[in-house]
């Protein structure tokens, strides 16, 4: 028969069991419970950062429908219109934009911006570019419509042709929403953007009536020292002349996060009120640039007192009573893929630049190194756009509740 063990209870004296909580602390110990504390406040704090940004975009603003289109149905010529010009845009650009299917064209419902290289011999051979003569030119200024090679002197016409189209003709918004879905291009020296500009120079010639710039970029790699096909830049250009424009005060960079925004689609998109204007990607939480309408823009510029020829400058702005302007007028939609230049965009001197922006043979010298640049554009050289919506807050342009 198994015999049967109980459990025996016994008292225990006093000073028989550890009491490790009495002894000495470690001051290592303490650490145990501040590191935690301090990522709950970090996790807090990041949280009230997100939930801020969120309520910046949040509001019972409406808007009316101005432009939805996916591309599925064509190029509607009624609302967009391809520029042809060759004087490189006040940047000194080198590429001709032309109105053919070989720069701009609907493909698997999409709109696709490819520039190309121009035709050799117009290159190496005397000749002149007149579109004053052809009419097709969008500009009346001579210098915008007409190009020269002159195997004399190293002048050459533009080295790429390329796309630039806007919604001038039928599309145009004062206060609203703009999205665009686009994937942008990769290739060394491209420049691509979505932006808009005013449809009158009310406040006078740029940069007075402003430009809004929802997206711009460059082609190059992440290897470019102030940002390639990895980073984009929002920002805003008002000024009273060139050489006086406070564009750098809401300059704002966003960089990819490990990935490129050459890689894939992502939406650029703008909500503006008369209160504030700001720029995102993907989502509004995802803000680049926000600029606040609380004070005039004359103030915020804190521009000389005269120009570089000596001329005072005069506010062209505040005598609206309005902070918002210039940004108060309509504005329209451009997208475009420009091809270097000569106005800094692309620095001297960086990741082997193939020209000199005060060289007087700069298209030329891009041109001779095509063999370098050419070969990077193959693959993705192009900017696809899968769609654009914009929308007129209501209360403006015949936008009524």
């Amino acid at each position: 028969m198994a015999s049967h063990k109980y459990f025996h209870s016994r008292r225990i004296k006093k000073g028989e069991i550890e009491r490790p909580w009495l002894g000495k602390e470690d001051p290592k110990d303490k650490w145990v419970s501040i590191i935690p504390l301090i990522g709950i406040l970090l996790g807090v704090a990041l949280s009230g950062v997100l939930i801020w940004e969120g309520l910046q975009s949040v509001s019972n603003l409406k808007y009316c429908p101005v432009l939805d289109e996916d591309f599925t149905g064509g190029l509607n010529s009624k609302v967009w219109t391809k520029e042809v010009e060759v004087g490189g845009y006040g940047n000194g650009q080198f590429e001709w934009t032309t109105n053919t299917d070989e720069n701009s064209f609907i493909q698997d419902g999409m709109l696709h911006l490819k520039p190309t290289l121009q035709d050799a011999k117009l290159m190496v051979t005397n000749n002149t570019i007149n579109l004053l003569k052809t009419g097709d030119c969008s500009s009346t200024d001579w210098s915008a419509c007409v190009a020269v090679t002159n195997t004399t002197n190293g002048t050459v016409v533009n080295p790429v042709k390329s796309a630039r189209l806007n919604t001038k003709a039928g599309a145009t918004i004062k206060y609203g929403r703009v999205e665009v879905e686009a994937k942008l291009p990769a290739g060394d020296w491209l420049w691509p953007a979505i932006w808009m500009l005013p449809v009158n120079s009310t406040y006078g010639p740029w940069p007075a009536s402003g430009e809004i710039d929802i997206m711009e970029s460059r082609g190059n790699n992440y290897t470019y020292p102030t940002g390639g096909n990895n980073i984009v830049s929002s920002t805003l250009h008002w000024g009273l002349e060139p050489n006086a424009d406070g564009w750098w005060q809401n300059n704002v960079k966003r960089k990819a996060l490990h990935t490129t925004y050459s890689s894939d689609f992502h939406v650029y998109g703008l909500e503006w009120t008369g209160k504030y204007i700001f720029s995102y990607i993907d989502t509004r939480l995802l803000q680049v640039l926000y600029t606040n309408f609380n004070k005039p823009f004359w103030a915020k510029g804190k521009f000389p007192v005269s120009d570089t020829n000596g001329t005072r400058l005069v506010d062209p702005w505040s005598q609206t009573g309005n902070d918002a302007t210039p940004f108060d007028q309509d504005f329209y939609l451009i997208l475009n893929v420009a091809v270097g230049g000569t106005n800094g965009w692309f620095e001297d001197g960086v990741k082997s630049k193939p020209w000199v922006d005060a060289s007087k043979t700069a298209a030329h010298d891009f041109w001779n190194a095509r063999n370098q640049w050419y070969p990077t554009w193959e693959k993705s050289g192009e900017m696809i756009v899968r769609s654009v919506k914009i929308e007129q807050q209501q209360g403006f342009n015949g936008c009524n509740p």
